[in-house]
């Protein structure tokens, strides 16, 4: 499954520091000569490739960079000291665009890959390199360069590593609200969903994993029932599925075991495969159960669906239970091993419309500041 995640940034490199004019004075040498030392050369700005990271969400929060300046030149031919370097850890993956031109200055594709992306200034002359025997006490110098300057656009693809399925109004939409930033359309009847939802959900510093809401599944979705049979085979390159089911149905004779169980049942009718990929079951809406009705609630649906290996009992709306659900995820994705280059080609290989991401709630887009971009993803709190 092909997703963009998206940021712009500022960066500057660092000024050269300027060149100095002096000349030697020292007792017993009147006439000791020029000695004004260069100036030290601005920092550099380098993007590096790091296998560890999958999401730019960090440079949501961060979105200007700058390296050090060069400090000027001294006396007695002393250079000055030159701008630390910056380094900038990005996905392996992410491609680097000039945001005003659309050139491509950089493709990150391989781990620790490092490519300047924007150039410290060159220090300043001192007035030692301005000497001739016509000269012999300079007094001219040089100012350092100002360091390169750019707005850049970040654009990531990666694959999703959760994927959200469940009946339509199991509340899919509602979670992925509640653990992210994403804002897609809720509304009291099915099929609010009618493009998938992408967000990125942080954990802690460094840590956080993109997770895809898909339109919801009806029986007969593998046939070509409903909507989600659009999407059900990008289900295929997630890492893990969480299954979320509506434990208070608005319509009393809706049972929740069957409804669970036919979604199985269309996955497996689709690919035998997707049905045997991690699924985590999450009972919903614990809300419309009264508190002291909850327990046995859940647990009669446990016994009559079958206990799987995970469960949550969650309230999407109010968040309750989320939290530990969202570690738990972040923990089991952690200890899977990274995509592997065949799997990154199968994702690029579905093609650029294979995935139509976007936000169907037009209202939501007034609240997108960062409006110079047209993708849609949407980034974690």
């Amino acid at each position: 499954m092909k997703f963009f995640d998206e940021a712009r940034i500022d960066v500057y490199a660092g000024d050269g520091g300027n060149g100095n004019a002096s000349f030697r004075r020292e007792k017993y040498i009147p006439k000791g000569g020029p000695d004004g030392g260069d100036g030290g050369r601005g920092g550099n700005i380098f993007a590096v490739g790091d296998r560890n990271l999958n999401t730019l969400v960090d440079f949501r929060y961060t979105r200007t960079f700058r390296a050090e300046h060069g400090e000027k030149g001294g006396s007695t031919d002393c250079y000055g000291k030159g701008g630390e370097d910056l380094f900038l850890r990005m996905p392996v993956g992410t491609i680097i665009k000039n945001h005003e031109t659309g050139e491509l200055i950089a493709d990150l594709n391989e781990d620790g890959k490092q490519v300047l992306i924007a150039r410290g200034g060159k220090g300043g002359l001192g007035n030692l390199h301005f000497k001739s025997s016509t000269n012999r006490a300079p007094r001219q110098k040089t100012n350092g360069e100002p360091g390169e300057h750019f707005k850049l656009a970040l654009e990531l693809k990666v694959l999703a590593d959760v994927g959200l399925l469940g009946m339509p109004n199991a509340g899919k939409s509602t979670f992925i609200r509640a653990v992210s930033a994403a804002k897609p359309k809720v509304a009291g009847y099915p099929f609010t969903t009618l493009a998938p939802n992408l967000g990125v959900v942080r954990t802690s510093e460094g840590r956080s994993f993109v997770i895809a809401d898909i339109p919801g599944l009806i029986e007969g979705a593998s046939e070509g029932a409903g909507l989600g049979h659009r999407f059900l085979r990008h289900l295929q390159r997630t890492r893990v599925l969480l299954h979320l089911v509506d434990l208070a149905p608005f319509d009393p004779e809706t049972d929740p075991v069957y409804e669970a169980r036919a979604i199985v049942e269309e996955l497996r009718k689709y690919d035998e495969s997707l049905a045997d990929k991690p699924r985590w079951l999450v009972l919903n809406k614990l809300d419309l159960i009264p508190e002291e009705e909850r327990d046995a609630r859940v647990r009669t649906f446990l016994d009559a669906y079958g206990e799987p290996d995970r469960w949550f009992a969650i309230s999407g709306i109010s968040g309750n239970g989320c939290q530990p659900l969202i570690f738990a995820l972040q923990d089991f994705i952690d200890a899977l091993p990274r995509w592997t280059e065949e799997e990154q080609l199968a994702a690029v290989a579905a093609g650029p419309d294979a995935y139509p991401i976007g936000s169907d709630d037009d209202e939501d887009e007034e609240e997108d500041d960062d409006d110079d971009f047209e993708g849609e993803i949407i980034y974690a709190r």
